[in-house]
């Protein structure tokens, strides 16, 4: 039985690999690139026959009963590592070694660089920026906490070449590798399962700096996003049983929204400050995830992927929303330059809000009345202008 499909970079030859590990502790590697002239269209999708079947192009034995898995450079080394958690509590992080100079073919072995213990269940992997910039890898720990695991095996491994030179007994304490941290000192149900994501997209500007922003969900309806370890930026408490939780720029702008979803199919769209959109899915969910996958036109855009208890997978592609923020429409028709050359043709001063507050009002609400006061104008283009924007933002008035 598969408990963990990834794609990433595990060789760390510059192309993506199928990943996935069985419950006993299989590792298998699946290339499913192909030449351009086999089963591809004209738009360049691959097909694969209905009668061919992908075959592992590497297998290996690693630990058994695994839970979770990254791909990712959590050493700062630009290299990619497979961090593993398991059911009894253990996190395992492994290093492909590289046996062929063929950079075409897989030709290697895992290698375990480190195990940690932790104190509760693993239910999520994720890489943050820490103060200094550097990778930090975090794991979600039970009541709405989490942990820092250290990757030292590069000062173990001097330690250990430094003992064999010198043979008299070192003084120092041993290394610390595992920081345990609670993001907050109210009370949670220590058995709550909790998940996290790290590396929350943040835009281009110039606050970047510092520690990476990461948000954590709790089966209890919890909801956080936070900035390093001690500065909590915001809490949400739901009457639902958050079970997955993902992150999705869904308003182009460069900032990634926090997505977390319930078992009955109740999606929370929050963004960085705070405002909740939230979607109702069909049925109840067994499986969720969210990411730039590309669904029609051959370009990547936004999708929420659910898997429900019905054997069906659901897929909303291109989902995308104009801003998270609510508005009025004053402020949308104030950003139009077309907007204030009408003002300018109908005799309203722009400065006057009232004014254009009235010619708004009477454009939605009594256009028979607005073009009988106004019967040069053949039609208003500030009611159609108006009209365009007022299913989504709020009435000022």
């Amino acid at each position: 039985m598969l408990t963990c499909v990834g794609v990433g970079d595990v060789c760390n030859k510059g192309k993506n690999l199928v990943v996935a590990v069985s419950a006993e502790g299989w590792f298998h590697l699946f290339d499913l690139t192909y030449p351009t002239s086999k089963h591809s269209d004209a738009s360049g999708h691959h097909e694969l026959a209905a009668a061919e079947e992908q075959k592992p192009v590497f297998k290996q034995h690693i630990p058994a009963n695994t839970k979770v898995m990254l791909i990712s450079d959590i050493d700062g080394d630009g290299k990619c590592e497979l961090v593993v958690g398991y059911t009894d509590r253990v996190v395992r992080a492994f290093r492909w070694e590289d046996l062929s100079e063929n950079s075409d073919h897989v030709s290697g072995q895992l290698l375990l660089l480190k195990k940690w213990l932790l104190e509760g269940q693993v239910d999520s992997l994720s890489v943050n920026p820490g103060p200094d910039g550097s990778p930090e890898m975090m794991v979600s720990q039970p009541g709405c906490g989490y942990a820092i695991l250290l990757c030292t095996w590069d000062s173990e491994q001097q330690t250990t070449t430094e003992g064999r030179d010198n043979s008299a007994p070192s003084s120092e304490a041993p290394i610390r590798d595992v920081i345990l941290h609670q993001t907050s000192g109210r009370i949670h149900n220590k058995n709550v399962s909790t998940h996290l994501i790290g590396s929350i997209g943040r835009g281009c500007s110039s606050e970047n700096s510092g520690s990476g922003l990461f948000a954590l969900c709790t089966l209890d309806g919890t909801l956080k996003l936070m900035e390093g370890a001690d500065k909590l930026l915001w809490s949400v408490q739901v009457d639902h049983q958050l079970f997955a939780l993902e992150k999705l720029d869904v308003t182009g702008n460069g900032h990634e929204e926090v997505i977390a979803c319930a078992w009955d199919g109740q999606t929370y769209i929050i963004d960085q400050n705070r405002t909740v959109a939230r979607f109702q899915a069909d049925e109840n969910v067994s499986a969720f995830c969210a990411g730039l996958y590309a669904c029609k036109g051959g370009s990547n855009s936004p999708c929420l992927v659910y898997v429900s208890f019905n054997q069906k997978i659901y897929i909303y592609w291109d989902v995308q929303l104009e801003r998270m923020e609510s508005t009025n429409l004053l402020k949308i028709l104030d950003c139009d330059p077309e907007f204030g050359s009408l003002l300018q043709q109908l005799g309203v001063e722009r400065g006057d809000v009232s004014a254009v507050k009235d010619l708004i009002h009477k454009t939605l609400y009594f256009p028979e009345t607005q073009q009988q006061s106004s019967p040069s104008q053949c039609q208003d283009p500030a009611g159609t202008d108006s009209s365009a924007h007022y299913t989504a933002i709020q009435d000022p008035l």
